[in-house]
């Protein structure tokens, strides 16, 4: 591969030929963008339709495109086949492509999606994350025609998250909080740094959402419900991950493209649903959700990601009007738009292998995880046909390449590749413990902290030594489920920080995650909240947090006289009322990462009770009164939080928090969507129904019970706690044994990236065939079933998407699933639920 500076030279000699040559650092071209989208084919109605006059104004910097560069893209440019240029605007994911494909398709860029891995080993050594981008960048190297390097994007967004050992910093919730633009740029640059030693050129971020519904399962993902946290903090982010622009070389070593995201208002759906809608006004629309987006342009981003959200009933990923008229007018954005995973297949008209609208409306490469082969041959006929213009694809093409310059992809050298020592390293890990003590946010302290640090200790709650679970989604794999300890070598505990606090200064501390002691503790320090989730996961009716047992330990230590500390861990403010008056003093610790240490600065004095760290947190998201969750923010009319938009007390400024309501303002039990039967209880709506040939019996509170005419019964078991399964027996002639309750809608989890899950023990091996069932469709798993010998427990996980090809009605789900057989056989089940696909589901053929 030629070096770039000297490919620029040519084009540049080939283009001033004649002339007299114009410094390259005074010249900006700035192309008009290409108007595509007729009348005829525009989904715009006039409710989504931006009127750029109203726009404020930004610009990327004359850097990233200088006279150099555009002259060196244009060269290029002439010298590719038009299936090249088709083949830059598609990316796809590495579970999905392989080296050799590129040999034979010409794609310009790759992805490691949330779950995608070298080898699909989630926990794959950083060495094999190197190994994996060299074979994709040989490959393309070694195919005929132009030269061009593939661009290589990944979610790397608190951290270099999917990465074993790298350092894992607060999510965007956490550093809100900080109010720290210095400390976000140097988390930027400290990621980019990780990103780029293991091969890759591209995070998807920063994320620049506002959003304004708590039950969102992003919410963490943004850094305030106002936007001038955002604003403050995506300059820096942006220069963090790329630094400065320049027109005389590419960007700096250690240093990768960022891209700002999700464009637009992805934060402000009605109801906090994912991939929702924005009802509301231009004017909000600006004011709210442009958020950082103005200023990130500013800084030189060199990609920006649409978002699948839609404004009054239009999807961004189809709107004209967002991501031409007005990203390329007034923003004056002149890097190139990457649209979200197979977003482009939810527009009128369009599927994931088909989108002209999308391209034309102003999407420059697809992201097309698994869909990228015949979106490459539909997009390169629509080229050929005309239906997309052939003004739009250079256009689109000049912006990806344009970036590829910037971010030195041309270039041979990769000075940083390899040095796996800076994954986690002490000054990174150093700079992850510094935001988690500025991220923490007190919102009670009645005079038990700080802790003296020869005090007796007791730590409680099974987040206590959970990495994984401080880390929270985005972390290994896209939900962030199944991690433990040992996968973070380079991380510490919340116990672990405290125990080593205390040891310090001369104290003893004990772990127990139930709150149990065998001698009084000086004070006890309660470690809980929620557990992991990423995006339409993480969606909830309400802001209550339902887990009784933390609830419990406080009450029973307290009751026992014992000061209580809680540490809550969570992406967004819930309704923990009953938890505070429980609390001595409560800490909302947001998802810290990996350096659990960084708690223990704060909540641990010295031996005199000094604090060696104080409190510098302040709330960048209205902590609720109640448990209802409907959207309430600062500046709205009839705002009434419990704890307000920048509340956060300090050692220094000391307040009281009196006895808070408990009543928590839900009526009823609220059902679930991805839940159906866990800690032996099935979760309301869904109940057990038995159904043979005489009819069905439904159990409701019942955890035993047979069918009408005794083909099928079920009992309670012992699974991994004491009566935590369901036994099934079926006898001769059989049944069903069905999850059943009110329908609910899985289209969104049926994108093969969700799964049935179940654990299960054969204790009879079945007579006969066994299939599973979803609704009216079923699979036949009696293979899987009898793989296990009988007594063993397994789990098995069979794709969503598969049992939609199976006749499942994924639209309205009534009973998400069952079991069925007409001859004997006998299993035990346990933890029946919607989970990730972490590439180990499976489509059951039968054979």
């Amino acid at each position: 591969m030629r070096n770039a500076v000297s490919l620029i030279a040519l084009a540049l000699a080939v283009s001033v030929t004649g002339c007299a040559a114009t410094p390259p650092s005074a010249v900006r071209v700035h192309q008009a963008p290409v108007s595509a989208v007729s009348p005829s084919s525009s989904i715009v109605t006039e409710a989504g339709r931006a009127h750029p006059a109203a726009w404020p104004h930004a610009a990327s910097p004359a850097a990233m495109s200088d006279a150099a560069t555009e002259a060196f893209v244009t060269e290029l440019m002439s010298r590719m086949t038009l299936e090249e240029k088709v083949g830059q605007t598609i990316q796809a994911d590495i579970a999905s492509i392989t080296p050799e494909d590129l040999l034979t398709y010409p794609l310009g860029s790759i992805l490691a999606g949330g779950n995608s891995s070298p080898g699909g080993d989630e926990r794959a050594s950083a060495r094999k994350w190197v190994e994996l981008a060299q074979a994709f960048r040989a490959a393309a190297a070694r195919r005929a025609g132009a030269k061009i390097p593939l661009i290589y994007g990944i979610d790397a967004v608190h951290g270099h998250n999917n990465i074993v050992g790298a350092t894992i910093f607060p999510h965007n919730s956490g550093l809100g909080a900080m109010r720290d633009p210095d400390v976000i740029r140097r988390i930027g640059e400290a990621t980019a740094l990780e990103v780029a030693v293991t091969g890759a050129d591209w995070t998807f971020g920063p994320t620049l959402a506002v959003p304004q519904d708590d039950r969102w399962g992003r919410a963490y993902e943004g850094y305030a419900e106002n936007p001038e946290v955002a604003r403050s903090y995506a300059g820096p982010m942006t220069l963090g991950l790329q630094g400065e622009l320049s027109a005389d070389h590419p960007l700096a070593s250690g240093h990768i493209a960022g891209s700002a995201k999700h464009f637009l208002a992805d934060g402000g759906t009605t109801g906090g649903k994912d991939q929702g809608d924005f009802a509301g006004t231009e004017r909000e629309l600006i004011d709210v959700h442009l958020s950082g987006y103005p200023q990130a342009i500013d800084a030189g981003v060199l990609s920006i990601m649409a978002s699948f959200s839609s404004w009054n009933g239009v999807k961004h990923s189809g709107n004209e009007t967002i991501l031409t008229d007005v990203l390329r007018g007034p923003l004056g954005f002149d890097g190139f738009v990457v649209s979200d995973w197979n977003a482009h297949g939810q527009l009128p008209g369009c599927s994931n292998e088909s989108c002209a609208l999308a391209f034309n409306a102003g999407i420059d490469m697809f992201m097309a995880p698994d869909s990228w082969k015949p979106l490459y041959e539909n997009t390169l006929a629509q080229a050929r046909s005309g239906e997309i213009p052939m003004a739009r694809l250079d256009e689109a093409v000049r912006r990806i390449l344009r970036v590829k310059v910037k971010t030195g992809l041309f270039q041979d050298a990769r000075p940083v590749e390899g040095r796996l020592e800076e994954l986690g390293s002490p000054a990174h890990r150093a700079l992850a413990r510094e935001a988690v003590r500025k991220s923490l946010v007190l919102l009670k302290n009645e005079g038990v902290l700080p802790i003296r640090s020869n005090a007796r200790v007791l730590v409680a709650g099974t987040a206590a030594d959970d990495i994984g679970q401080a880390s929270g989604g985005w972390t290994l794999t896209w939900q962030g489920t199944g991690n433990s300890n040992a996968d973070f070598p380079n991380g510490q505990s919340i116990w672990s920080g405290v125990e080593e606090a205390v040891r310090a200064g001369g104290g003893a501390a004990t772990l127990s995650a139930d709150g149990a002691y065998s001698q009084k503790p000086d004070v006890a320090i309660v470690v809980f909240g929620e557990t992991p989730y990423a995006e339409f996961q993480g969606d909830v009716d309400t802001l209550d947090f339902l887990p009784s047992e933390p609830l419990e330990t406080l009450r029973r230590l307290k009751a026992a006289g014992i000061p209580t500390v809680s540490v809550f861990l969570s992406g967004r403010p819930m309704w923990t009322n009953p938890e505070i008056n429980a609390s001595d003093a409560f800490v909302a610790a947001w998802l810290p990462g990996t350096e659990g240490g960084g708690v223990a600065d704060v909540l641990i004095g010295d031996a005199a009770g000094k604090a060696r760290h104080d409190f510098h947190g302040k709330l960048s998201f209205s902590w609720p009164r109640d448990a209802r969750g409907e959207p309430l923010n600062v500046g709205q009319p009839g705002y009434d939080p419990q704890f307000a938009y920048g509340y956060g007390l300090s050692y220094a400024r000391p307040g009281r928090v009196g006895t808070l309501s408990e009543e928590s303002g839900v009526q009823g039990a609220t059902g679930s969507i991805d839940r159906y039967f866990v800690d032996g209880r099935f979760v309301s709506p869904w109940g057990l129904a038995l159904r043979d040939a005489g009819g069905e019996r439904r159990l409701g509170m019942e955890t035993s019970g047979a069918s009408p005419r005794g083909g099928v019964a079920a009992r309670p078991a012992d699974g991994s706690t004491q009566e935590s399964a369901r036994s099934l027996i079926f006898a001769a002639g059989g049944g069903d044994a069905l999850v059943s309750g009110g329908a609910v809608d899985l289209t969104r989890q049926s994108n093969g990236e969700m799964a049935i899950s179940f654990r299960y023990r054969v204790d009879a091996a079945p007579q006969g065939p066994v299939r599973l069932t979803l609704g009216a469709g079923s699979v036949d798993v009696t293979r899987l079933l009898t793989a296990r010998p009988v007594g063993e427990w397994a789990t098995l996980k069979v794709r969503l998407s598969c049992l939609a090809d199976h006749g499942a009605d994924i639209a309205a789900v009534d009973q998400p699933w069952g079991l069925r057989t007409d001859a004997p056989f006998a299993v035990t089940v346990e933890t029946i639920r919607l989970t990730p696909n972490e590439g180990d589901a499976v489509c059951p053929t039968g054979e």
